[in-house]
């Protein structure tokens, strides 16, 4: 009876140390996607080449599930339009990230329901869009920017942005949301704000966008009961 309660508090021993080990060593962001990018890019190239939208979002989905959610990203340094350099770190709370290029126009409403969101949340997020971009070409589009929004830049001409240019721009490309939490965990990854048609009015954009958003901070505010706010456009 003693050797068998013994071994079961063994099991559980080594149980429990494995999964705090594996929780601190979480795999790096970029060491995933080296080991597993190129397969996806292969498969997914074939799906767009078909013209197949729907397969190639599944793929993304799912490398994101099944490889990079819980990986831990790298604490990079940016450089804000504000003239100063930003550890990710030194946030200290979640962080959503959303790429861009100042000649990659947001679609209708876009702007506008970041604006809103940053407003509403930036107690509990830090809100940073990241253009990869030279200063100069971002600084009229980074006046549009609601003053939570950290507004940043980074572009391969640029010193020590090489890193940070390999690992996202060049990888996932853009427009591609990163939502982590406050210790730089990867949480989710999500494509860029919706894709509203056209013909839409402003107002359908804009709620289109503002949902979309709302949707992946919703995985850094389980909390706050956001995943319960839509908007309509009735």
């Amino acid at each position: 009876m003693m050797k068998k309660l013994y071994f079961v508090i063994t099991i559980l021993f080594f149980s429990i140390s494995s999964f705090g080990q594996d929780d601190v060593e979480a795999i790096g962001f970029s060491e995933a996607l080296k080991a597993h990018l190129k397969k996806y890019n292969v498969q997914s190239d074939i799906a767009y080449n078909n013209n197949d939208k729907q397969k190639g979002q599944i793929l993304f989905d799912s490398l994101v599930a099944h490889h990079l959610v819980g990986t831990q990203f790298e604490d990079y340094t940016l450089k804000s339009f504000e003239k100063r350099k930003i550890k990710l770190s030194s946030f200290k709370k979640p962080v959503f990230i959303l790429t861009y290029a100042s000649w990659c126009i947001p679609s209708k409403g876009e702007i506008p329901a970041l604006n809103k969101l940053a407003q509403k949340y930036a107690k509990d997020v830090q809100f940073v869009i990241l253009f990869w971009d030279k200063k100069y070409q971002v600084k009229k589009i980074a006046r549009k920017f609601n003053h939570n929004i950290t507004v940043c830049y980074a572009h391969e001409s640029y010193k020590n942005d090489a890193l940070i240019v390999a690992h996202l721009k060049h990888t996932l490309g853009f427009p591609t949301s990163y939502f982590l939490d406050k210790d730089l965990k990867v949480v989710n990854i999500k494509r860029g704000g919706a894709q509203p048609d056209k013909k839409s009015s402003y107002v359908k954009a804009y709620t289109m966008n503002y949902n979309t958003f709302r949707e992946g901070l919703g995985s850094l505010l389980i909390d706050k009961n956001i995943t319960q706010e839509q908007l309509t456009t009735n």
